[in-house]
């Protein structure tokens, strides 16, 4: 398999914070696991520094995990190091990567002092950095600056395939609020393909050598059984890894809410917040808030005991559907590529969107409210724009209706920028201004 290096947009925000630091903290690039974290940072230290030096905390031994226990020595640890390593560190030109850095608490506490020193620059890279095993008995340094890294998105999937003029083009149509035409069909089956194969670096390099989806999903169920048996280290019960492995069937009822009791049965508060925590801190998952009041400022309003969730990556998701079956009985792949999927599987599309809002920069909100006395509106998804909200509603199918659209306009039209409805077709705008956009452009809404 060739060794690919993907492109990633994270790279700029890594080179900002390396010429607005000049040394003053040190970065943190926290995100689920499988996602490229080292692959960036190695990449960028090649690139930005005249040496660097890794040190991958799953595999590094018990006496350099130990080095880090005193640092009453800074000289003598640094020391050890190049000579560990082999690698010669200059003074303001070389920067240290303490990668997967929540396997070992004390140097990450140690970054503190590290970055006090001021010889070299600190990038550190984690997953699931905030559970309590990870923390218990040490400070988190506030010369930490912390950014969240992604799969690969949409553009990147493009950049990787050697489309870099896609999106940009899209935009253009997109802020110009002109239909694609013609070219509406290919870009649709172009974010269909983005959707089985998803964004995850491994799956994307599988797919770029083999051009199989077969052997795609085998990867893509490697990586999920990798992000279970994580789970199942944080809670030995095993409810956390079936609360994950259950968002799929959850989304599927088409219900307000995730519903933990249906899954893993009756729960303390307590319990079930420190699970949704654990979930949501391991970048695996997206979670999606109600709001109690839909305006600005969601955050202030959200419910944390009603929400929704969504898998990080939609290539994983598609495989979660069909977890218990053979990749020949995944009719997924058939429908999707067939443009075939039926209504039913429309919880595929609100799951991506989850996913492309999130990585446009986009906090997850929803909103429901009484239609009557059996019923509700729901809003899929809220987002917050200047002193306005954007309501967004997502239909894989039957776009002529949308009750719940009109009727959170109508009741919120003082309140409300944009409305818009994502769904299958080209881009037009409707009556009373409600924009219809296809789903490749989301992120850019």
């Amino acid at each position: 398999m060739e060794k690919r290096v993907f492109k990633r947009k994270i790279y700029d925000r890594i080179l900002q914070w390396k010429q607005e630091s000049n040394g003053e903290s040190a970065l943190m690039i926290q995100g689920a696991r499988r996602i490229g974290k080292s692959t960036i940072a190695e990449e960028f230290a090649k690139r930005e520094y005249s040496s660097y030096l890794i040190i991958d905390f799953n595999k590094a031994s018990a006496t350099i995990k130990s080095l880090f226990d005193d640092l009453m020595d800074l000289d003598f640890i640094f020391l050890q190091l190049q000579t560990i390593y082999n690698v010669v560190l200059e003074e303001r030109k070389s920067v240290i990567i303490f990668d997967e850095v929540q396997k070992c608490p004390n140097a990450r506490q140690a970054i503190k002092y590290l970055v006090q020193d001021g010889r070299y620059d600190y990038i550190e890279t984690g997953s699931l950095i905030s559970i309590k095993q990870n923390t218990k008995g040490i400070t988190i340094p506030s010369e930490e600056e912390q950014i969240d890294m992604y799969p690969m998105d949409f553009e990147e999937f493009r950049w990787a395939l050697g489309d870099n003029v896609s999106i940009p083009l899209i935009k253009t149509f997109y802020e110009k609020r002109i239909p694609l035409g013609a070219a509406h069909r290919t870009k649709q089956r172009d974010l269909r393909l983005y959707m089985l194969v998803g964004g995850m670096p491994q799956a994307v390099n599988e797919y770029l050598d083999t051009n199989n989806l077969a052997k795609v999903d085998a990867v893509k169920r490697r990586i999920i059984k990798l992000y279970a048996d994580d789970f199942l280290k944080i809670d030995a019960t095993g409810r956390l890894s079936k609360l994950f492995m259950a968002i799929p069937a959850q989304l599927s009822k088409n219900s307000s809410r995730y519903y933990t009791n249906a899954v893993v049965g009756k729960l303390e508060d307590s319990t079930e917040g420190e699970m949704l925590i654990n979930l949501e801190d391991s970048k695996a998952v997206l979670v999606s808030y109600h709001s109690n009041d839909p305006n600005v400022g969601m955050s202030f309003t959200q419910d944390i005991s009603k929400y929704k969730l969504f898998v990080a990556d939609t290539g994983l998701f598609v495989t979660m559907v069909f977890w218990d079956k053979d990749f020949a009985e995944n009719v997924i792949y058939q429908k999707v590529l067939a443009d075939k999927l039926e209504a039913n599987l429309g919880y595929i599309y609100e799951n991506l969107v989850a996913q492309m809002l999130t990585a446009a920069g986009n906090k997850l909100f929803y909103y429901t409210f009484e239609k009557d006395e059996k019923h509700s509106y729901e809003v899929d998804f809220l987002l917050s724009r200047g002193n306005k909200i954007c309501p967004i509603e997502v239909k894989s199918s039957g776009y002529k209706t949308h009750a719940s659209l009109d009727a959170f306009r109508a009741k919120y039209s003082a309140r409300i920028k944009n409305s818009y409805l994502l769904y299958t077709k080209d881009l037009k705008i409707g009556d009373n201004e409600l924009m219809y956009i296809p789903f490749y452009m989301t992120g850019m809404i």
